[in-house]
């Protein structure tokens, strides 16, 4: 928790110091001690504090034409907050660095409502960040958690299951009806531009004993592969198991990105499912198994895809 919640200082005058307000106005109880150099927290005793940073840039992760600006800022916060997920990590707070042309300074409260409303449901403060001038919309998100035991990419083991939550597909269904220049089917499109960190999904599964754990946000059969070499494994996925959003074929849920779904390993046995489904409103699926590495990090069964493809980002 921060040592100053709820009370913000106040900031001298000019356009970028109106716009915070504004942003600050937006947020109301969400936002926490706003207007220092930076922010002070306290890491619960015996827990250990997790960071991690997500960049969200016009033209690289979003196009305006297809998300609204409040979407945009859900998307950005969603990201980042995902990777606390991914750590089973509570969240403490949340930095926004905002860099903004002059075409979007007008919707920037939307943009901070986004942010707002994603931060909200999973109980993060906004503690502040940085807003500069630039060419193209860019924001960069820091986020904040702590817990007594991280979980990580690298504790999977022969014998464990692999689960995923949720069903995928949605995103790049989306994606590829917005390159085709057709309108994607609602659900579809609500995965792509909302999409929602598992952060109380991940705690849960960690009480049940989980021993790897990434997020998806580079398409399963990448991120699989991200687990699988981190842990010194082979995972074998059963392709006819991957859950998936109606009118999304097995291969194309394999490769769809930014659906912050996760994927984690589990003792057989260590899941109750149907308590999971009826806590949560999602799935929990058995997709598959960890085996003692071999020659690939990553075998699908019951598919034809490349087995180590995953999203680059300077590819």
């Amino acid at each position: 928790m921060t040592t100053n919640r709820g009370v913000h200082l106040a900031m001298g005058g000019g356009s970028e110091f109106d716009a915070i307000r504004a942003m600050v106005e937006e947020w109301g109880p969400r936002a926490a001690g706003i207007g220092d150099d930076a922010a002070v927290l306290v890491v619960p005793p015996g827990q250990r504090l997790v960071a991690s940073t997500d960049a969200s840039i016009e033209g690289v992760h979003f196009r305006r034409a297809w998300l609204s600006p409040e979407e945009v800022g859900a998307r950005a916060a969603a990201a980042a907050l995902s990777d606390l997920a991914a750590m089973a990590a509570a969240p403490l707070g949340l930095l926004l660095a905002l860099a903004v042309p002059e075409s979007w300074q007008s919707v920037l409260v939307d943009v901070a409502r986004g942010v707002g409303a994603v931060a909200g449901r999973v109980g993060c403060a906004i503690l502040g960040g940085n807003v500069a001038r630039a060419s193209e919309l860019s924001l960069t998100t820091t986020v904040l958690g702590s817990v007594v035991r991280p979980t990580s990419r690298a504790g999977a083991r022969p014998g464990d299951a692999l689960f995923v939550t949720g069903r995928l597909g949605g995103p790049r269904a989306a994606l590829l009806a917005l390159l085709d220049g057709r309108t994607p089917d609602p659900a579809h499109r609500a995965r792509l531009a909302t999409p929602v960190p598992r952060v109380a999904e991940a705690r849960w599964l960690a009480d049940q004993g989980t021993t790897a754990a990434i997020d998806i946000s580079d398409g399963l059969i990448g991120d699989a592969e991200h687990l699988a070499r981190a842990s010194g494994v082979t995972l074998v996925l059963e392709a006819a198991s991957v859950p998936r959003m109606t009118g999304v074929r097995p291969e194309e849920a394999l490769a769809s990105g930014e659906e912050y779904e996760l994927l984690v390993t589990l003792p057989f046995g260590g899941a109750d499912v149907t308590a999971f489904e009826r806590l949560f409103g999602i799935p929990l699926t058995c997709i598959g198994a960890v085996e003692a590495a071999g020659a690939n990090p990553v075998i699908v069964v019951g598919a034809r895809v490349d087995p180590t493809r995953g999203h680059d980002h300077l590819s």
